[in-house]
């Protein structure tokens, strides 16, 4: 039997109350339901090495008297017991939201604090990241949890928890009926924890936010999660950023995508899974209905990828968010994906990630257009100086006629000898140049091709 079942402390009957008194005021009070059962767990507590658990959460200090007690008082008192080293920031907080991170309170000091939260009726988030809580403190926590009924959000993020860790958690999950925000970010959790976690999801309806993301879920993991998300009817925010979930484990995930209702963000970036998997995901955003944010960034994306994504954003209707940094797009992908959003004039689409992206000018242009009809349309790109610059000839061009009170009809019609409202590259070039029109060769150049779309080396000048 594992040590945390054998030591479970309870309240002292009245009829134990001799034994009770002969225990060390500042040591945990034991009850068991027999004298056989008392001897074995002494017998199994002489054997012990110390690595094990020692006991689970005292309850005495919760009797009426411990009541009276205020916050800081009975936590003082658990660390006395546990022989945790108080967290001064936990003796004066009174706001609903209690942040320990990075305190480094280990087994012993989570067990402290959670002896004390488990009646505490005021926090509501609760943030213990980076706390070395391992396996031990996990078990206190999720303990506490059982009883607590006001914490809705957990944070356990960085807390090598592993895959006992993930058991215990995902057995809570199971029984819990308050928490709806879950943070476990970092604990080395592989495809077996991922299944725990998506067994006690399937059908859940009170999780709303599960992060697992820096952790190592691959293709198993991804399959499970798959699964769950087509039978969850609650999860909003799914975070599986930087685990190493490709192939099957994306087709999976897609696939619950398309029967999931509830989902509203979905983070995938930094897996890795490249080309073709992606098709899934925009045969996804065919039928899905719900996601909102979408984020593929440092997954090997390229421009043939990014067409099968546009399959589903020429008609998805919902998503709002679409992150793709870090990828292999070109300006070809790039413009490929925004006559996609333009054209698709039931698109929800506000934010646009392609910020590792280097555009040309007609990206440029063609946002120009698309912000027309969408003014708060949020496209991030990178964009090269010298295209900055050749954007700027047009207005050059202009305002050069403009501070010379000079039409620039007139500058054609006198390049257009015959009247045909037509002049040659060539002549419009060398016409420039005598002018003295600030524009640099490349500016100059650009300019002509804008002009002459269909390189006919001929410009139509009908204004």
């Amino acid at each position: 039997m594992d040590q945390c079942d054998e030591d479970s402390v309870v309240l002292q009957s009245n009829d134990e109350q001799q034994e009770k008194e002969q225990q060390p005021c500042d040591q945990p009070v034991l009850s068991m339901g027999s004298q056989d059962q008392m001897q074995e767990t002494t017998e199994g507590q002489k054997e012990d090495s110390g690595d094990e658990w020692d006991t689970d959460l005292e309850t005495d200090i919760a009797t009426d008297e411990g009541q009276s007690l205020r916050r800081a008082e009975r936590y003082l008192q658990a660390c006395r017991r546990t022989g945790a080293i108080p967290v001064s920031s936990f003796l004066h907080l009174k706001e609903a939201d209690l942040n320990l991170n990075h305190y480094g309170l280990g087994p012993q000091g989570a067990k402290a604090l959670a002896t004390v939260l488990q009646t505490d009726d005021a926090v509501i988030n609760l943030e213990l990241e980076d706390n070395a809580l391992q396996t031990e403190g996990a078990h206190y926590l999720m303990e506490m949890l059982a009883r607590n009924v006001t914490i809705q959000s957990l944070n356990l993020s960085n807390n090598q928890l592993h895959l006992k860790g993930a058991e215990i958690i995902s057995n809570m999950i199971s029984d819990n009926y308050y928490i709806k925000y879950i943070k476990l970010s970092g604990n080395q959790f592989d495809d077996s924890a991922a299944k725990y976690f998506a067994d006690a999801l399937k059908g859940d309806y009170m999780v709303m936010e599960l992060d697992l993301s820096h952790n190592k879920i691959s293709v198993a993991g991804g399959e499970h999660l798959g699964r769950m998300l087509a039978t969850n009817v609650g999860i909003e925010v799914l975070n599986l950023s930087w685990n190493h979930i490709c192939k099957a484990g994306v087709v999976a995930l897609s696939a619950g995508l398309k029967e999931n209702s509830t989902l509203k963000q979905l983070q995938l970036s930094w897996n890795c899974f490249g080309h073709i998997k992606a098709e899934s995901l925009g045969q996804a955003l065919k039928q899905n209905r719900t996601l909102k944010l979408l984020d593929l960034s440092g997954n090997l994306i390229d421009d043939q990828v990014v067409t099968l994504l546009c399959q589903g954003l020429a008609t998805n209707e919902t998503l709002k968010v679409l992150k793709l940094s870090h990828n292999l797009l070109t300006n070809t992908g790039a413009v490929t994906l925004l006559k996609t959003i333009k054209n698709n004039m039931k698109s929800a689409v506000e934010e646009l990630d392609i910020s590792t992206v280097f555009v040309r000018e007609d990206f440029v242009e063609l946002l120009e257009e698309a912000r027309q009809s969408r003014p708060a349309l949020d496209v991030r790109y990178s964009v090269m100086s010298s295209v900055t610059r050749n954007l700027s000839a047009l207005q050059t061009f202009l305002k050069f006629f403009e501070e010379r009170n000079e039409s620039v009809i007139d500058f054609f019609q006198a390049l257009d000898e015959e009247e045909t409202m037509t002049v040659s590259t060539s002549a419009f070039r060398k016409a420039v140049q005598a002018a003295n029109v600030p524009l640099d060769q490349r500016q100059l150049e650009w300019l002509i091709r804008k002009f002459d779309k269909d390189c006919t080396a001929a410009i139509l000048y009908r204004w």
